[in-house]
């Protein structure tokens, strides 16, 4: 009786791990539109830009992340769960005062350095403030690629999961039949 619940499990869990594969691979699928679809919006972007108005060069000197993958092992198999966050706008260590408790009144004068925005700054606004409809779009397909490569780690880290579960439930199967022999 117990090789026959082995066995049923063992069979969903093949059931499952099939589905769960090729889930997998529609997502890689959709990644890769995403991006290419986001790097051909770059191109047309250079293109109504011009090709030195879109580059490494409007990158600004001190860039911040938008989003951050975060880890999560809520579930009881242990399985890690990726999932894309927006960045903190503060990290701890920039909280508290950014000056000290004494100011010298007189004496030379230094500009001010500027503050850091309680939100983080649009990369867009780097290449202008009239950015093309085209930057906008690529903007989108990468982060919705972004959000399918965290979708795709955590899918994949169920798919090792179930692997090594289904060697275990062989393994069983096995010693169940050999000890019926």
């Amino acid at each position: 009786m117990a090789a026959a619940e082995v066995r049923t499990e063992l069979d969903s869990l093949l059931l499952r791990l099939l589905a769960d594969l090729e889930e997998l691979e529609a997502k890689r699928a959709a990644l890769n539109a995403r991006v290419e679809e986001g790097w051909l919006s770059l191109s047309k972007a250079r293109y109504a830009m011009g090709a030195k108005s879109v580059g490494p060069l409007q990158y600004a000197s001190h860039m911040e992340p938008q989003v951050c993958v975060c880890t999560s092992s809520e579930e009881p198999d242990g399985l890690q769960k990726f999932r894309v966050v927006r960045a903190a706008a503060q990290a701890p260590e920039d909280v508290g005062p950014h000056e000290s408790a004494l100011r010298r009144r007189k004496g030379l004068t230094r500009t001010p350095e500027p503050e850091p925005s309680s939100a983080p700054r649009d990369p867009l606004n780097w290449f202008g403030i009239l950015v093309p409809h085209s930057l906008r779009q690529a903007q989108a397909s990468f982060r919705e690629g972004l959000q399918l490569a965290a979708d795709m780690a955590s899918l994949q880290s169920h798919i090792s999961w179930g692997r090594s579960r289904l060697r275990e439930l062989q393994g069983k199967v096995k010693q169940l039949e050999l000890g019926a022999a």
